[in-house]
């Protein structure tokens, strides 16, 4: 990708001597992690029958990919086949004769808006019209012809925009850090005299010649990806300006003019309804999904760090918003108002500047906090609970026997050395105490410290002081009533210091307790004692276990019966009863610690992942779980998750408080936190750069529409290095008269991510069964309110879906079958697993989680799997008015090329070949039992003649000097790159011999798996649904057909 450097000075400029502004180092350009085409490799003979036509690898990567003479490639591995995949080219067919016919909506242009007045339009214009071609999401491809899928009875305007490319920018913007001046115009075309506007431009229907559904007319969620991922490898996110995100298994570029990141927060809606009942003809929920601390891109702007002092940052004195680009200054800079209450405050003198004739702060382009979405203030000592101190991170090692017999022991302790002092720990053994005599890589910031505690039925204690010549042991017997008996200095050390001390013990840790075997761990009181010697400061504890603790107090049993599975009671087994344990929850909190478990189930025994994992999930911190643990395959993935932990962006003793404008409230939180009382702050021990949490709204008035809605998350929390701040995450959305332009502005992810948490939240309290037909029934309400409202000139046969919520039902039905909501059996502890990662799940790890992305490797172009060596400057496409900003453009080099993913479906699954699936959470190759040799010998070295002879506990592919080889590793290389917090390894699933095989076809979600549907079968089923409600004749509650009630579930907030 290109290097981005030129973007960290745009719209930055710093004054030198503005006091107040202290910006973070700006991030190294992005290039992708690929290795080179390999030199001098040629592949003989074809894998299949026939010879197949060689294609010559023409395109030369650019630095640091350079190599000479790429070798040719044949394209395949087995005789051609006739291809299963279609094009995707057609717009939404008919289903089938049981329900008429299909097609998909389109959203279109409506009437041009009359010109009223906008006082405070941030950038919304309404009146541009969205994509011109269904069949590829609004951008025609090259050398199609989009017109022949659209419907020609249908008025066709004149295209305007691109749907995720720049829009005409309102009057208003201008005072706002969009750069632009560019006149304005609408480009809505006004609809015909007496036709209503319509939104969708649905194609004829489409049904096969034996009147079955067409699968290929479907709407293809890996085609929803690939093009926007296409679009955004040389186009940079605006946020003033683009009205809709990418989705969120989209990489890409995001420039802040005073709307936050979509990686910070996503709205539902990008155009909210003025009334409370518009919005419920809609059946949308009205929510915001924040991940506060999420990671940026390489090439983008850094957050920048403001300190005003002991005053701390201006806020509104009612209701305390912080100061942010939407906030106006008048009486000559004296005075400014609140953009969520419409206060007038009085300006600090010591922030006073004057403003210009149109009302702009003079000093505006000095000030981040007035230009950009998303900062960060330094707060006074008013903001603190305690004094802040760099994080401490406290590792408690399980050293029970299930632990050192299973490899998780020493595994969990080359994962520590790993994520402390990178894969070369060893070399420090010989180094001096002080460790100056080699340079290290710090992967803990300035001002870190770390204790290590080992537990089993007794709780040990470490020393590891540098001035010590090697670590004392400290036993602590009583685990009645468990003190520490080390002070800080002695438990906390700096692990760079001490780094020989550090690398010594957890390399001795193993051996010290191998013939000293205790099966039953205590783990409460461990964790009880780790929370004694974190209270005065806080801080962040990692856990590994490996059995059930059934040892001292807060010990535990074995609740999980196959009898419960199924019934009402069933929903006791995901929550905790426990007193002792829900007590340490609250104190954690409370002290500000956060706890992160690395749980190891060897065999699948049950862990009771609900009790335990309260803990963690209660005071900010993850759970990472391993269930049927083999040291051999699994060691890998749990290093990569430790250091993943320890090197992610992390705070700890956090608060989180929403406001949102006048007319709106705060309804619900859904996510992993504690909440004392509703309206409360949101309280944290620990978060991190992976959380995620969502909001809820609801009208308690009505919304002036010529006004926006504005949000602000402000997250108060210590830093890693131990600095106290306040992040503020700013969004705005266009407020409508009606809900028709609001269906336009729909964010899917956003959409799906809320309903998932919603659902996850109801678990403890509803039956599967109830939840389950919940989903199914919000599914058809939103399709049905879509259809009554917006499309009712199209004939009943027709199933008719917005634009922007085609890959919808998709995701639903992807969520029924996800472990957490599945019918059929599943053990307790992975429901609950999966039922709390949806709760603090990102849109990109639920995205993956809901739909995986599968590669052939067997079909692979030969360029696919490396940078492209294409060179040049991108320019604004012709639909884009023109800018003086360079930011529209982005210096194509060394775009990793990626191949397009296929449809989670067998039915694209080809004989002999070799495919990798990847959900988020755990990455397949699966292997075809026909697999060709020559491809395996490729893949694996020539050892690797047969299936057979293939290591099944393998997690890496081997380095080889072949094509396909480094294709491959580049392409695992890059789906690691774009994932949640669990690391990626491989896991080989071989037809007709591994068990893995079962999760592959579990991972195909369009497939009739279980008691779920198919993708189609779904489709017909949420389409009857639909044709009752337009018919009157619907019944609630009948969701999975079998009549069960629940309204009560469906009034909160679904």
């Amino acid at each position: 990708m290109a290097d981005h450097g030129v973007y960290h000075s745009l719209g930055d400029q710093q004054d030198p001597a503005d006091p107040y502004s202290r910006t973070q180092p700006a991030a190294p350009p992005f290039r992708p992690s690929a290795a080179p085409a390999p030199t001098g490799y040629h592949q003989g003979s074809s894998y299949g029958s026939q010879t197949l036509q060689q294609q010559q690898y023409n395109g030369t990567p650019q630095p640091p990919y350079q190599n000479q003479g790429t070798p040719a490639q044949e394209h395949g591995y087995f005789p051609p086949q006739q291809s299963l995949a279609s094009p995707y080219e057609g717009a939404m067919g008919g289903l089938s004769s049981q329900m008429g016919s299909m097609a998909l909506g389109q959203d279109g242009l409506g009437t041009a808006r009359p010109n009223k007045k906008k006082h405070r339009h941030a950038y919304h214009n309404l009146d541009q019209p969205v994509g011109s071609s269904q069949a590829f999401n609004g951008m025609p491809q090259a050398e199609m012809n989009p017109s022949q899928y659209l419907d020609t009875n249908q008025p066709q305007p004149m295209a305007q925009g691109h749907p995720y490319g720049g829009q005409n920018i309102t009057p208003a913007m201008n005072q706002f850090p969009a750069m632009g001046g560019a006149p304005y115009t609408p480009g809505g075309t006004p609809a015909a005299h007496g036709m209503a506007p319509s939104l969708p431009i649905p194609s004829g229907p489409s049904v096969s010649g034996q009147g079955r559904v067409d699968p290929e007319q479907i709407p293809s969620i890996p085609r929803s990806r690939d093009v926007p991922a296409q679009y955004y490898l040389d186009h940079i996110y605006h946020t003033m300006e683009q009205h809709l995100p990418p989705p969120g298994a989209v990489p890409f570029i995001a420039y802040d003019q005073g709307n936050s990141s979509p990686k910070f927060a996503r709205l539902t809606l990008n155009n909210i309804p003025s009334t409370s009942e518009a919005l419920h003809a809609t059946a949308l929920p009205l929510g915001l999904l924040l991940q506060p601390l999420a990671p940026i891109a390489p090439g983008e702007q850094p957050i920048p760090v403001l300190d005003f002092g002991e005053p701390g940052p201006p806020r509104c004195r009612r209701c305390r918003t912080y100061i942010n680009p939407f906030m106006t200054f008048r009486s000559g800079g004296n005075k400014f108002v609140c953009n969520m209450c419409t206060f007038p405050n009085d300006v600090a003198p010591e922030y006073f500047a004057p403003t210009d004739p149109s009302g702009v702060r003079v000093d505006r382009e000095q000030r981040p906090e007035l230009r950009l979405g998303t900062v960060e203030f330094m707060v006074p000592k008013e903001y603190w609970a305690k004094e802040p101190v760099g994080l401490r991170w406290l590792f408690l090692i399980d050293v029970g026997q299930e632990a050192l017999n299973r490899g998780f022991l020493d595994a969990f302790c080359e994962g520590i050395l790993g994520a402390l002092y990178g894969e070369d720990y060893a070399k420090a053994d010989g180094e001096e105490r002080n460790g100056d005599t080699a340079e290290t890589a710090r992967s803990l910031p300035m001002g870190s410290k770390v204790g290590i505690v080992t537990f089993d039925k007794d709780i040990h204690f470490y020393n590891c002081n540098a001035e010590l010549e090697q670590p004392q042991m400290l036993v602590m017997p009583d685990i009645e009533d468990p003190f520490v008996p080390l002070g800080s200095e002695g438990l906390f050390v700096d692990p760079y210091e001490s780094r020989s001390i550090i690398t010594s013990l957890l390399t001795q840790i193993p051996k010290l307790f191998s013939d000293v075997k205790n099966p039953e761990p205590a783990l409460l009181p461990t964790l009880n004692a780790a929370l004694e010697s974190l209270t005065a400061t806080g801080g962040k504890i990692i856990c590994s276990l490996s059995a059930l603790p059934t040892w001292g107090p807060g010990r535990l049993f074995m609740r999980d019966d196959n009898k419960l599975h199924g019934i009402e009671t069933e929903r006791k087994l995901f929550q905790t009863e426990h007193a002792g344990w829900k007590k340490t929850a609250n104190k954690m909190v409370e002290s500000g610690v956060g706890v992160d478990f690395f749980i190891a189930s060897p065999g699948g025994v049950y862990m009771d992942i609900a009790t335990i994992g309260h803990v963690s999930a209660q005071s900010g911190g993850e759970t990472f779980f391993y269930p049927n643990f083999h040291a051999q395959r699994d060691a890998l993935k749990l290093s990569l998750e430790i250091k993943h932990t320890i090197t992610r962006e992390t705070g700890y003793q956090a608060l989180m408080k929403v406001r949102c404008s006048n007319g709106l409230q705060v309804t619900s939180y859904h996510g992993n936190f504690l909440q004392h009382t509703f309206g409360a702050d949101l309280e944290f021990g620990a978060i991190d750069a992976d959380k995620a949490f969502g909001v809820m709204f609801s009208y308690d008035g009505k919304l002036d529409a010529k006004l926006d809605a504005h949000f602000q998350c402000a997250l108060l929390y210590t830093t890693a290095n131990g600095e106290r701040r306040v992040r503020c995450t700013n969004t705005v959305a266009s407020v409508s008269e009606g809900a028709i332009e609001s269906m336009r502005y729909i964010d899917q992810d956003a959409v799906v991510n809320l309903i998932a948490k919603e659902a996850a939240t109801r678990m403890t309290e509803r039956t599967l069964k109830e939840i389950r037909a919940a989903l199914t029934e919000k599914t058809i309400d939103i399709l049905a309110g879509y259809r009554k409202a917006f499309s009712g000139s199209h004939p009943p046969g027709q199933l008719v879906l917005p634009e922007n919520l085609k890959e919808f039902s998709m995701f639903t039905l992807g969520l029924l079958k996800c472990r957490a909501f599945k019918a059929g059996a599943e053990p307790s502890d992975r429901r609950t697993y999966i039922m709390r990662l949806l709760k603090s799940a990102s849109a990109l790890e639920l995205s993956l989680l809901l739909y995986p992305r599968i590669i052939p490797l067997h079909s692979l172009p030969p360029e696919s799997g490396f940078p492209s060596a294409e060179t040049g400057i991108s320019s604004p496409s012709s639909s884009t008015p023109p800018f003086s900003d360079p930011t529209k453009t982005i210096p194509l080099s060394g775009h990793f090329l990626v191949p397009p993913s296929l449809r989670a479906s067998f039915s694209r699954i080809e004989d002999g070949g070799a495919y990798l699936v990847d959900d988020g959470q755990t990455c397949l190759l699966w292997l075809h039992a026909q697999v060709s040799p020559n491809l395996l010998e490729d893949l694996f070295g020539p050892s690797a003649t047969s299936l057979q002879a293939l290591d099944p506990f393998l997690n890496a592919l081997p380095v080889l000097d072949t094509h396909l080889n480094c294709q491959a590793r580049n392409i695992l290389a890059y789906w690691a790159s774009l994932r949640g917090s669990k690391a990626l390894t491989l896991q080989l699933a071989r037809q007709g011999l591994d068990g893995a095989e079962y999760e592959f076809a579990r991972l195909l979600v369009e497939d009739r798996n279980g008691e779920a549907q198919s993708y189609v079968d779904w489709l017909v089923h949420v389409h009857r649904g639909i044709q009752l409600e337009l018919a009157g004749q619907r019944g609630k509650g009948e969701g999975e057909g079998g009549g069960v009630g629940v309204a009560g579930l469906r009034a909160m907030g679904w």
